[in-house]
């Protein structure tokens, strides 16, 4: 899977993770795409062809990022105070989600050991 790790989740360990488990990872900081609004990273993100994965909570917003316009969207939410052993779990969560089902088009939260998918909102729900 293509991937784009924003630049509140780019360190080493985490994409040495990513990559060793065989997936093609991107990163906001090797980009030197740090402090990019959130539209043109996400527009970045689609022109690439790759998957968000952030823990910024603002690309839940499916009325703004409708997540059937992009290769994915990964928001991990951690504790209030996460250790980086916190971090480690949502990572293996994620890993494990990639390799039993496909994010294109959907929105992963990833919380507590376990994935919230959400689909695209039908034009209803965007009233």
């Amino acid at each position: 899977m293509r991937l784009k790790l924003d630049e509140n989740l780019g360190s080493v360990r985490v994409v040495t993770l990513l990559r060793l488990v065989g997936h093609d990872v991107a990163t906001v900081r090797e980009q030197n795409l740090t402090g990019t609004a959130d539209v043109q990273l996400i527009d970045i993100c689609r022109s690439e062809g790759r998957c968000l994965v952030t823990l910024d909570r603002g690309f839940g917003n499916r009325i703004r990022f409708n997540p059937c316009d992009y290769p994915g969207i990964v928001i991990i939410r951690l504790p209030s105070q996460p250790t980086p052993e916190d971090l480690g779990f949502a990572v293996e969560t994620l890993i494990r989600g990639l390799d039993e089902a496909k994010v294109d088009g959907k929105l992963w939260i990833i919380q507590q050991g376990r994935i919230l998918e959400y689909q695209a909102l039908d034009d209803d729900e965007k009233t």
